[in-house]
């Protein structure tokens, strides 16, 4: 383990079961199922590049380093947020294959390039910026609300950074479900795969994961409801196996 300072306020916790360590704070940002999902739904190739966007603490970048050699890069607009990905990069002695950018998603491809990577993950915000008293923590509104990009401006800069043939995964609301899948057709990312997340069986999906294809052909597979709880407090197996065995991916993508 790389050493780091760890500033106060914040924590050192193992993050599932890859000898992985996480710094968070409650004050700024913890991962949550959401960033698990994603880092073990996204479809990512054995070398290449892959990019994070808004990636927070850099928890998915940590995720999808167990299961590619590939270059990954995330992206963090919050100062914080993008320092705490830094250090969690090094604690985890991971500088050769992850680098942290400091910057907005809306220009990145300036910086990264147009059509460089074989793989987007993101985890935006899933809300509109609301009228009125917002959330009084800055960290927690940006991470919840639209404060510093949309879904159409996530949607547009996956498309530029990624390759014709890319994958382009994001996890986020259902109630969303139409204007992601018309924004993504917008910038030609046809979507190929989802898959529906339920707290419970009986209950309404409260998360969508998303995976298109950059300039491919209408085909949407829809794959099995995942249901996070096969009882009131007990997690589904299949969580079970990625939170605490050695599962390191969802039901397996076609990647044709």
């Amino acid at each position: 383990m790389g050493k780091v300072d760890v500033h106060i306020n914040e924590r050192i916790d193992d993050l599932l079961t890859n000898d992985l360590k996480i710094i968070q704070s409650d004050e700024v940002f913890s991962f949550s199922m959401d960033a698990v999902l994603l880092g073990r739904f996204s479809y990512v190739p054995p070398r290449g590049r892959v990019v994070d966007l808004c990636t927070g603490n850099g928890v998915i970048p940590l995720l999808l380093s167990t299961r590619t050699k590939a270059s990954i890069v995330g992206v963090e607009i919050q100062d914080r947020l993008a320092d705490m990905a830094d250090r969690n990069v090094r604690i985890n002695d991971m500088e050769e294959q992850i680098r942290i950018v400091h910057g907005d998603l809306r220009n990145i491809h300036t910086e990264l390039g147009n059509g460089t990577f074989d793989v987007v993950t993101v985890n935006p915000p899933y809300l509109p910026v609301p009228n009125g008293e917002q959330n009084v923590n800055e960290h927690v509104a940006a991470a919840r609300h639209e404060v510093f990009c949309t879904l159409e401006d996530v949607v547009r800069t996956s498309s530029r950074l990624v390759r014709s043939g890319g994958r382009v995964a994001m996890v986020h609301r259902p109630s969303r479900l139409v204007e992601i899948f018309c924004t993504m057709r917008q910038y030609k990312l046809e979507p190929k795969r989802i898959r529906f997340v339920h707290p419970r069986a009986g209950e309404e999906a409260n998360m969508v994961l998303v995976e298109a294809l950059k300039d491919g052909k209408p085909e949407l597979r829809t794959l099995p409801p995942l249901i996070v709880y096969k009882n009131k407090t007990e997690y589904c197996d299949e969580l079970m196996e990625i939170y605490y065995g050695k599962r390191d991916q969802l039901i397996e993508p076609t990647v044709t």
